[in-house]
């Protein structure tokens, strides 16, 4: 298993994320969290399973909402780095111009 990091600028994502989720109902800010706990744990097991789309940037599409995990990925150090969470409907200039 991988070793985990998580850019503040992407924690930030998820908390915004799940705040407007909390918005919408209650409670499902917290499954939304809970799915993008559930999916980096998949995510550290196995990194290599998701496809790279942004230079050497992995993507994992979650199940249950419309986002996308992107992480970088030190196979020497045996480290993921979570570097947003994106929603799939923004467009990727959103990604670029944020990192």
């Amino acid at each position: 298993m991988y070793t985990l990091n998580i850019l503040p600028i992407a924690f930030e994502d998820i908390k915004s994320n799940a705040n407007w989720y909390s918005t919408q109902k209650r409670g499902l800010g917290l499954k939304f969290t809970s799915a993008v706990r559930s999916e980096i744990k998949k995510i550290t097991k196995n990194p290599f399973a998701f496809v790279i789309r942004y230079d050497k940037h992995h993507t994992c599409v979650m199940k249950k909402y419309p986002y996308m995990i992107h992480y970088l990925v030190d196979e020497e150090l045996k480290t993921v780095t979570i570097t947003a969470v994106l929603s799939t409907k923004q467009s990727p200039d959103i990604w670029y111009s944020k990192r």
